[in-house]
């Protein structure tokens, strides 16, 4: 589901005389449906810049990442887009909505765009919400006005709405309470029962052991120069 093949990354400081550090070279691996590997390595490693390559944010400077066999590195935006939709998730560490959007209805959003009726999305939606113990009285709000523990619950709820087949995950434990860190364990399992393919940064050791298959040290595939 998620193969990713000679991958190399650069940055160029602009500010710095256009300066080009090589971050990343040679990085080599494969996910298969149903199974989940975490990212790991110290800090500045690489983890989350990896991550954002394999979403589509960021560029390549050479390799391949292919998510169920479609090319992302020199995919057009539309391409990418269109994947977001029905195939890669991504659950990130912090909540980017639209002000005054109910949570109800930023949760639903991907089922929407794929055509659910509002109906059907809003109780699926409903669902989660309930299950990661947002409070009912919190749905017709807007999750900007939320704290930080209620508004990643939401973040999460949005990205198991839909069954993707592969999924990025950044910390979906941290700062989670005992109760809802096992809901969320318990999702993680479940998507990953149905055949979803699985990169994420767990840095809690615990949840890693639970729910990774394996772990891959991105430390190996930082240039020496580095």
């Amino acid at each position: 589901m998620f193969d990713v093949s000679n991958l190399s990354k650069t940055f160029t400081l602009h500010n710095q005389g256009s300066a080009v550090i090589e971050v990343m070279r040679g990085t080599n691996f494969a996910v298969a449906p149903g199974e989940c590997v975490a990212l790991t390595g110290p800090s500045g490693v690489g983890k989350s810049t990896l991550m954002r390559m394999i979403y589509g944010n960021y560029l390549a400077a050479s390799g391949s990442i292919k998510v169920d066999g479609q090319e992302i590195v020199g995919a057009s935006p539309r391409e990418v887009l269109a994947l977001r939709r029905t195939t890669l998730g991504y659950v990130s560490q912090f909540l980017r909505v639209v002000p005054r959007v109910p949570a109800l209805d930023v949760v639903s959003e991907p089922l929407r765009v794929l055509g659910v009726s509002q109906e059907d999305a809003r109780i699926k939606s409903a669902n989660l919400l309930e299950r990661l113990n947002i409070p009912r009285a919190l749905w017709p709000l807007s999750p900007t006005t939320f704290s930080g523990g209620e508004q990643q619950r939401v973040n999460i709820a949005r990205g198991f709405v839909h069954d993707y087949p592969a999924l990025l995950m950044d910390e979906p434990t941290a700062s989670l309470d005992p109760t809802n860190r096992a809901v969320v364990l318990s999702l993680i399992t479940e998507a990953k029962a149905r055949g979803t393919a699985i990169v994420g940064i767990f840095h809690d050791a615990e949840a890693r052991a639970q729910i990774c298959d394996r772990e891959i040290d991105l430390s190996k595939f930082v240039p020496v120069s580095a």
